[in-house]
């Protein structure tokens, strides 16, 4: 117990930190965390969720603050994510198939992103229709409850492809997206009876701080470039944990 409390403290610090920069919960990066230093399988995915709410509520706090949100986005994909994430989450699926597929996903989107991270970005002057918003929504909702991330790490690189959305405002959505879908997720696995683990409320301390200091930093420092290549490389790390785990 001591050795995963004092190990996973500062691991999920720079994960939070990392990841709350660019609206991100950082579930994927917990996952990984706990996977070092051999968590139970059934108390990761909880406790991964719970982390994932605690810092993407601070996100969607720091970016809405400073105007990087739309509703006009966030809205169809929410409604349709939310129940598909606690069906997902209810269910638990063999990994050997869906994450190196992910995980390739995710390197390939990581690699389109820095490539692009110094070019002038300008919004699609197109927005995408509602259809389209809400079966992006439904997909990554299932996705996010099968897997135990929040959807925003396939989210991101979607409305950058795109170009939906200002970059910021693109962190901000991810973040909201990543709040409902973790809620709704962590609402199915719990009805499965899960442990989680003594340490939580330390792992949740450590969170909230790096969360705060990324989004922070993330929401109003940061300038656009810096923000796709801490994109590019949060991608690279969730990429890498998924083709290893």
């Amino acid at each position: 117990m001591q050795f995963e409390l004092y190990l996973l403290i500062p691991l999920i610090f720079i994960s939070a930190l990392l990841y709350s920069s660019v609206g991100h919960g950082g579930a994927s990066a917990y996952l990984a965390a706990m996977a070092l230093v051999g968590i139970a399988p059934e108390t990761m995915r909880p406790a991964a969720l719970v982390l994932n709410v605690a810092v993407a509520s601070i996100a969607v706090y720091k970016f809405y603050r400073v105007g990087a949100f739309s509703s006009r986005l966030f809205f169809p994909l929410a409604i349709a994510a939310m129940p598909m994430a606690f069906v997902g989450g209810l269910v638990s699926l063999p990994g050997h198939i869906y994450k190196p597929v992910i995980g390739l996903v995710l390197l390939y989107a990581a690699w389109t992103v820095f490539r692009r991270a110094n070019q002038t970005y300008q919004v699609n002057s197109n927005p995408p229709k509602t259809g389209i918003l809400l079966g992006v929504g439904a997909v990554l909702g299932l996705i996010s409850g099968l897997t135990g991330v929040g959807g925003g790490i396939f989210l991101s690189p979607l409305l950058l492809f795109f170009r939906w959305a200002e970059i910021r405002v693109i962190s901000g959505v991810s973040a909201a997206f990543i709040l409902v879908n973790s809620l709704s997720g962590l609402a199915g696995v719990m009805m499965k009876n899960p442990v989680l683990p003594a340490s939580l409320p330390y792992w949740i301390l450590a969170a909230v701080i790096g969360g705060y200091i990324g989004a922070e930093y993330g929401s109003k420092r940061l300038a656009l470039p810096a923000i796709r290549k801490t994109l590019a490389l949060v991608l690279v790390i969730a990429g890498v944990k998924m083709l290893l785990t």
